[in-house]
């Protein structure tokens, strides 16, 4: 074939173009058998690398960066756990920031050029234009639940409106009517759009919606629980725009005597590995947020290969139902 890509030998040895990429290039974690068959296929084809940008793969970090708001807490773990995984599957290094805001962030983004061949950032919290505006034009870039930037790069974004519309879905099911919304830091764009979602699905089921504005950290489910105590007319259903707020609220009504969920049910949001554990287990909706971490990885690999990819890939958190929102209902 004459000048035959990349692309065609990845095509007709029915692999990706990373893997065919790390074939021909040595790299130890492609299987014997493997790399013979890409190489033969290459040759077949008559494949000649480009010399420039073997020359470029060659003097690459072999390093990613991650930006996450914060590096502590389970969800950031489970994060972390799902891109570590796939980063060491591939042989990559990991070097890990905190976004700290806008200042800080960009300024964190600036230290990474030179430093890594590509970015995975979650920063919900970042002003769409300062973010577009220090994103390092020719660094590859994975975006994660980040605002609307019109930037060509790949993106994974949570669909928290539907979400949380069917957690409150599933509490009307129930029996609940007097839900109220534990809401995340008011300008994060996960925090807002769950609001959203459960204010729609209040409104349309002709019930008052009540939001608290917690901080996605479990000492704010445990001053919103404390507040709920005080309440003349206690609500009978508590959901919180994230796990760990939910566990806060959850052990203050065990606390204070109630049973959850014949008094109060309790719902969260993210399924972070403690919910299932916790005594009832928290009914929540789960994200996958390991397995995106580890698909932002692979889709930065991928570009790095030589593939386009600015797709914007949504997800669909599912509800995971458990003991503290079953049964008990007024």
């Amino acid at each position: 074939m004459a000048h035959a890509t990349i692309r065609d030998v990845a095509r007709a040895a029915n692999v990706s173009i990373a893997t065919v990429s790390r074939a021909l290039n040595g790299h130890g974690n492609v299987r014997a058998n493997l790399r013979e068959h890409v190489q033969s296929v290459a040759a077949a084809l008559g494949y000649v690398p480009h010399t420039g940008a073997r020359s470029l793969s060659l003097a690459r970090t072999n390093a990613i960066g991650v930006m996450l708001p914060d590096l502590h807490g389970e969800f950031y773990s489970e994060a972390l756990r799902g891109i570590d995984a796939e980063a060491s599957a591939r042989g990559l290094q990991l070097l890990l920031s905190n976004m700290h805001g806008d200042q800080r962030g960009t300024e964190t983004l600036r230290f990474m050029r030179g430093r890594v061949d590509a970015l995975i950032i979650m920063a919900p919290d970042i002003d769409p234009e300062r973010l577009l505006a220090h994103l390092p034009a020719s660094l590859p870039t994975v975006l994660i639940s980040c605002p609307d930037v019109s930037a060509d790069h790949p993106q994974f974004r949570i669909d928290n409106v539907a979400a949380a519309d069917a957690m409150v879905e599933h509490l009307v099911a129930s029996g609940r009517r007097r839900i109220v919304h534990l809401s995340g830091p008011r300008g994060n764009r996960d925090a807002e759009e769950r609001i959203a979602g459960y204010s729609a699905a209040m409104t349309r089921h002709g019930l008052s919606p009540r939001v608290l504005t917690g901080d996605f950290e479990e000492e704010s489910g445990t001053a919103a629980a404390q507040a709920l105590l005080g309440d003349t007319e206690r609500a009978d259903a508590l959901f919180a725009a994230n796990d760990m707020m939910a566990i806060g609220a959850l052990v203050v009504f065990q606390r204070a005597g109630l049973s959850v969920p014949e008094d109060i049910a309790v719902a969260g949001f993210d399924d972070i590995p403690l919910a299932r554990f916790v005594t009832p287990a928290l009914t929540t909706m789960r994200v996958g947020i390991a397995e995106i971490g580890a698909e932002a990885v692979s889709r930065a690999a991928a570009i790095l290969a030589g593939e386009s990819d600015t797709e914007i890939r949504w997800v669909a958190p599912q509800i995971k139902a458990r003991a503290s929102t079953i049964g008990g209902a007024a």
